[in-house]
């Protein structure tokens, strides 16, 4: 592995100056070289998604791109020296006045390749701004922008990355800068064939940061957020939740995947395949600590922790020609592979099938369409619930843990269990409920599994 470490820094990490400097003095620390990924600074991704919308008013796009600018030059104007400033402001508002075209283009249809150039613009700024700050702290940096290297195809706003092109274009391209200095670039977004701009969904700039990682064949990777490391469940939904120092791959990319926000569910699938140790931290408290998450851990409990993945969707296909029948569920899955929907749990029947789709509100597009409905309705009758949230316990041999329902659902008897998925997996047992009763189901398994 090259003698290079990779460090992504999220929105709160770089939200404004103080924060910057922060993480500046992480970066400032390290011995070894560095490539720092940043996300967009906290709430201008907001903004951002807003824009990309079709529907609003040239006043609501121009009160909406003035609130981004001023998070940007709120940091820009504390920069100590003014002539980069000055040049870092006028970068800045060029970007905006890009922003400024593509919105007016967006008010009138939406383009989902529109949209990703709108929602790439923060990392694009903030990027710039964090190798400025960098540099005021001594520290040679340069802003370096990812599409040269992050090539994807087009499916805009979910685009899948090329890994063998990102590889070969890191190696040639990024990896001699970083010989010589800290280089600054974006989470999130990549570029097509075609040239147009791409994003990877939102929540990937820790994926990006593992895709570089993996393609630099770097030491480590290190995710700096606003929590100092992974804990045994949301520390918001109860304050007995207790810090993790250390979690295999497969409990974390079990958490990841069922709603730990800390890690983007992908994040761990590019350090898994080169065997790259990540570390979770606090980029406010860098010397608590964190959470290292690498291939052997020497403690494998039976319950590690509990992820809450909100905002999902239940869709239930029921058809009376499905009893003995053959490629019934080949027909349903077709339908989902036309609209590229992937299904998170499935439980079956004799004559229906139930299925979970991750469904926030934040996305652009509603992912249960009404076209999607009208087809799967020429097989069967369909039902489509919303409101609930997905309750994922994991932990280590849970598909031949004795005495589950005495642990888990004897405490929660209370609540409404909508459905229950296990035994496909040995690191999870996950069930759903009602969305109003999720944070007490959650705190009250905790207080029984970890208490």
């Amino acid at each position: 592995m090259a003698n290079i470490a990779v460090a992504k820094f999220g929105g709160t990490s770089v939200a404004n100056h103080q924060a910057m400097s922060r993480c500046a003095s992480i970066i400032k620390n390290k011995s070894t070289g560095s490539l720092v990924v940043v996300s967009a600074p906290a709430g201008v991704t907001n903004h951002l998604v807003r824009l990309s919308q079709s529907g609003l008013n040239p006043q609501e796009q121009s009160e909406t791109i003035q609130a981004i600018r001023d998070i940007a030059f709120n940091i820009v104007d504390e920069l100590t020296d003014r002539s980069a400033a000055n040049l870092i402001g006028d970068h800045v508002d060029t970007i905006l006045a890009d922003l400024t075209t593509r919105c007016a283009s967006q008010s009138v249809q939406f383009d989902a390749q529109n949209a990703d150039s709108i929602l790439a613009c923060g990392e694009q700024i903030s990027s710039v701004i964090f190798a400025q700050v960098l540099c005021e702290l001594g520290v040679p940096a340069k802003s370096f922008d990812v599409r040269q290297v992050m090539k994807t195809n087009s499916l805009y706003s979910k685009a899948v990355v090329d890994i063998e092109q990102v590889a070969s274009l890191s190696q040639s391209q990024l990896l001699p800068l970083l010989e010589s200095d800290v280089i600054v670039t974006q989470g999130f977004i990549g570029q097509d064939g075609l040239g147009n701009t791409t994003t990877l969904g939102r929540g990937g700039s820790d994926y990006s940061a593992a895709i570089l990682a993996e393609a630099l064949e770097a030491e480590n990777l290190e995710i700096w957020t606003d929590v100092e490391g992974i804990f045994t469940t949301d520390p918001r939904i109860t304050a007995q939740a207790k810090s993790i120092p250390e979690i295999s791959f497969g409990e974390a990319a079990e958490m990841a995947t069922f709603g730990a926000k800390i890690l983007h569910p992908a994040t761990l699938i590019p350090a898994m395949r080169k065997n790259i140790p990540v570390f979770v931290g606090s980029s406010k408290a860098p010397e608590k600590g964190g959470t290292r998450i690498q291939q052997t851990v020497e403690s494998n409990p039976t319950y590690r922790s509990i992820a809450l993945r909100r905002e999902q969707s239940l869709v239930t296909v029921k058809s009376p020609e499905m009893l003995h029948a053959s490629g019934f569920l080949a027909k349903v899955f077709s339908i989902l592979a036309k609209h590229e929907l992937s299904v998170d749990l499935i439980t079956t029947s004799e004559i229906s099938v139930a299925m979970t789709f991750d469904n926030p509100t934040s996305n652009a597009q509603a992912l249960i369409t009404h076209e999607v409905v009208r087809e799967l309705e020429q097989l069967c009758e369909v039902s489509v619930e919303h409101g609930l949230s997905l309750v994922a316990v994991i932990g280590n041999g849970l598909h031949a843990a004795k005495e589950l329902g005495t642990s888990i659902f004897e405490k929660i008897n209370d609540f409404n269990i909508r459905l229950i998925c296990h035994g496909a997996s040995a690191n999870n047992i996950c069930f759903l409920v009602p969305e109003n009763d999720a944070n007490s189901v959650v705190s009250q398994l905790h207080n029984t599994l970890f208490d």
